[in-house]
């Protein structure tokens, strides 16, 4: 049986070892194929293929549930559910995502983007199972990297309080997240492998089995195996911890060899209670250039797979404002020793990587933990430190109350940098930055603000490690800036509140935010080509808002446009109408943005001529509401 054969995990029982592993060679080419072609999570799901299949052949996939956490490990799951005829359309508009979807796939039966989330889902779908009497297996599956979320600590805590509850979970332990990981858990886990004592008594046994006559320099597969197996009684260790928690330990196993997996998770289905199955694997397993750069290859775009470089853009971009910001903090930081760059897990994608390599003293990783990063950053700038927590706007979700509790609140000046705010793009729905400016908004003490350029977010960075009075955000897309001339020091901190005028004009007032001031430009060049002249104002700031600049000219021009990259409930263009409304200037305000819906995974600029966010669009329907003249619907006799 071939890979193109399977269209239902099931299909996998009574196949040979020998036909899984060619059904796993298969796997790793179409992954790789289509990941070169499309771009996409490269390194976790190539490590997962052995594992993927020697767990699917020990369960019936019409009843057993499986859940895997994060999603982007998932690919291997996808091909055999399927999805292979159309995998070659991975992360492009209307065809396979990027992760977990449960409206995609029967077989998806938790959607998953963000880490951490299996094992309280897994011990949900089997709490209700046996609250109807029902009669099926729950596997979930979670990442060393995400074991150190507090969600995932959480929901072990509580199932092994629940001995009654079968519940497996597999441990997938390939020593990496995305960047490599921190913490107590992922350095206990270092120190079982690594410990002086496994490494004597293994390079030991190995030196003495070199010895003997009839071994020499080339140790026997028997040799290796039992030297191996000394390295396991050692890493058993760990489970330990896991049994003292009410789970039952079986591990840890090559997540590589089919044979011993097929025959664990077979054993491992038999005992009674909480499970934890701790698999190793090695992330990018079978092409070399990913096991070599595990954090350059976690994802990738498009790229020749005999080299592993990327295919090269048709012109070279502008830096992107992760790498702005990243530069420009380090030069900060040289100069003001109080000044600690935080991230959660994702110093690569932040620019945070930049700040660990020039000043690691004032650079802090606590792994997959946005809600520790949030209080422990409150502690510090309680101290008179100036932490900067650079985090995704689709992750800093997860801290919502430590921002509230912890920091508005207390009026502490912590400074929130929200990469990846607006459309995302090719990630999808857990994705998309849509939510920030509407979930800071509200909060009292914070301030809020976006950068309508790469050199403008320079000058935001000043303002906001200047700004003590308490907390203060910013937000930037993601992707290359403008190219526009950046500034190597000497940058001035913006005053809190006050924007700029761009354009003059007397027909119209056209606001954009952030990454759509330069949108509103080209909206208002369009519309002058039609006779329409607007005055363009880049706000700068969503709070407090310009309310002195922005009523007077909304009152004297009587016509106010807002574009925002982000949903329009409780947005920009909603803080507008209502300062407008609270200073008694009543004004038709027609409102750009996301509306109430999910923006689904596609190119970004795919994405924004389906919400109607292009130039073109937007100056069309601004003359269609404003300056064309309605036509009178002819009478019907």
């Amino acid at each position: 049986m071939h890979l193109s054969e399977i269209t239902h995990p099931n299909q996998l029982h009574g196949l040979s070892i020998h036909q899984l592993e060619q059904i796993a060679r298969e796997i790793r080419e179409k992954h790789l194929e289509t990941v070169a072609a499309t771009g996409g999570h490269l390194g976790p799901g190539l490590g997962v293929v052995e594992l993927t299949l020697g767990l699917y052949q020990t369960l019936d996939l019409d009843r057993d549930k499986v859940i895997w956490d994060v999603g982007h490990q998932a690919y291997p799951h996808k091909l055999i559910t399927g999805r292979y005829q159309n995998f070659h359309t991975l992360r492009q508009k209307y065809g396979v995502a990027g992760y977990l979807k449960r409206c995609e796939n029967k077989f998806d039966h938790f959607g998953a983007g963000h880490a951490s989330t299996s094992i309280s889902a897994g011990l949900g779908m089997a709490i209700a199972r046996d609250m109807k009497g029902e009669n099926f297996k729950v596997v979930a599956i979670i990442g060393d990297g995400a074991l150190t979320g507090g969600m995932a600590l959480e929901a072990i805590n509580h199932a092994g309080h629940l001995p009654n509850t079968n519940l497996m979970v597999v441990l997938n332990d390939n020593e990496m997240s995305i960047s490599p990981n921190v913490g107590a858990i992922s350095r206990y886990l270092n120190k079982m492998r690594l410990s002086p004592p496994v490494q004597f008594l293994t390079d030991n046994l190995e030196e003495q089995f070199k010895h003997l006559p009839f071994v020499g320099e080339a140790l026997t597969p028997e040799m290796e195996r039992m030297k191996e197996g000394m390295k396991r009684l050692a890493v058993s260790k760990v489970g330990a911890v896991f049994e003292e928690l009410g789970f039952t330990y079986v591990g840890p196993v090559d997540g590589h060899d089919l044979k011993e997996l097929i025959n664990t998770f077979q054993q491992a289905h038999k005992i009674p209670g909480p499970v934890l199955v701790h698999v190793a694997t090695v992330k990018g397993k079978g092409y070399a250039i990913a096991e070599k750069d595990q954090v350059g290859y976690h994802a990738q775009n498009p790229f020749n797979l005999a080299t592993g470089k990327a295919v090269p853009a048709s012109k070279p971009k502008p830096p992107s404002y992760s790498k702005v910001f990243g530069e420009t903090l380090v030069k900060l930081c040289e100069n003001d020793s109080r000044i600690v760059g935080i991230t959660a897990a994702m110093a690569t994608g932040t620019g945070l990587d930049i700040l660990q390599k020039k000043l690691p003293k004032q650079y802090i990783d606590v792994g997959i933990a946005e809600q520790h990063a949030v209080t422990m950053a409150a502690g510090l700038a309680t101290e008179g430190m100036r932490p900067v927590v650079a985090i995704y706007s689709t992750f800093l979700q997860r801290a919502y109350d430590q921002i509230i509790h912890d920091v508005c609140i207390q009026e502490l000046p912590v400074f929130f940098c929200l990469d990846r705010a607006g459309i995302v793009g090719v990630d999808g729905p857990t994705h998309q930055g849509m939510y920030d400016i509407s979930y800071l908004r509200c909060l009292p003490n914070l301030v809020i603000m976006a950068p309508k350029d790469e050199a403008e977010l320079q000058r935001m960075l000043v303002t906001g490690i200047e700004h003590t009075n308490g907390p203060i955000a910013m937000r930037y897309p993601r992707g290359s800036g403008l190219g526009v001339p950046l500034m190597e020091e000497g940058w001035e901190a913006l005053p809190i509140g006050k924007g700029e005028i761009l354009r003059h004009g007397d027909d119209l007032l056209l606001m954009g935010y952030g990454s759509m001031v330069n949108m509103s430009m080209q909206v208002a060049e369009i519309l002058s080509e039609h006779g329409i002249e607007a005055t363009v104002i880049n706000p700068r700031f969503v709070k407090p808002l310009d309310v002195e600049l922005i009523a007077p000219l909304a009152k004297q021009i009587g016509k106010v446009v807002t574009i925002e990259e982000g949903c329009l409930m409780g947005g920009f263009g909603s803080a507008v109408a209502e300062a407008l409304l609270d200073n008694n200037v009543v004004v038709p305000v027609k409102r750009f943005g996301v509306p109430d819906i999910l923006v689904d995974h596609a190119e970004p600029n795919e994405s924004f001529a389906d919400l109607g966010l292009t130039s073109s669009q937007i100056s069309e329907q601004i003359r269609e509401a404003f300056f064309v003249q309605n036509k009178q619907p002819s009478k019907v006799s």
